[in-house]
């Protein structure tokens, strides 16, 4: 049933997007990276949005996703090729084509945009080094240990408004999203 030739647009990928559960099966497919059995699939969906854990799960909260699953999310995420589901097997996975929807999942929607941040940081150090070593005018006077407190403290305080910043954008996911590298 997937159409393969068939472009995923930007209107169709927000609509697969909108539903946090679809969210959630993508995710857990890319962090299991194999196959996964329908009901599995199911129940760590329901543990995330039931805010539990999956041995907590009462019965009727594991069918009421497994049947949103079967019936209307995972078919959806077939039809466009982004999983491919086999029904006699009961399994799901990902397909190549999900990578084109990676830019909408990854994080890179932060409005600072911290490596240039760094680099013109960097290069700022090092003229003002530059300067200092080379006794160019009013560089001249300044010690060479004063420009190594300032040039350290400036990368700190910029490493500190990146960590609170990328702190506070991480709140947003929830925990048993979040990738802690593990």
């Amino acid at each position: 049933m997937v159409q393969e030739q068939d472009e995923l647009t930007q209107d169709l990928v927000f609509d697969i997007l909108s539903s946090p559960r679809r969210r959630y099966v993508l995710y857990y497919l890319r962090k299991t990276g194999e196959p996964v059995a329908l009901n599995d699939l199911a129940e760590h969906v329901a543990a995330w949005e039931n805010e539990t854990t999956v041995e907590e799960l009462s019965d009727q909260e594991r069918k009421r996703v497994y049947v949103s699953l079967y019936q209307t999310h995972i078919p959806k995420l077939d039809s466009v090729g982004i999983v491919d589901y086999d029904q006699q097997s009961g399994l799901v996975e990902l397909t190549d084509r999900v990578h084109r929807i990676d830019d909408y999942l990854t994080e890179s929607s932060s409005p600072i945009p911290w490596q240039q941040f760094y680099l013109a940081l960097a290069v700022v150090s090092a003229i003002m080094l530059a300067l200092v070593w080379l006794d160019v005018w009013i560089f001249a006077t300044i010690p060479a240990v004063v420009v190594g407190v300032v040039i350290t403290t400036g990368f700190a305080i910029s490493a500190s408004a990146h960590y609170l910043y990328w702190r506070s954008q991480r709140r947003q996911v929830p925990g048993e999203l979040q990738d802690r590298g593990g």
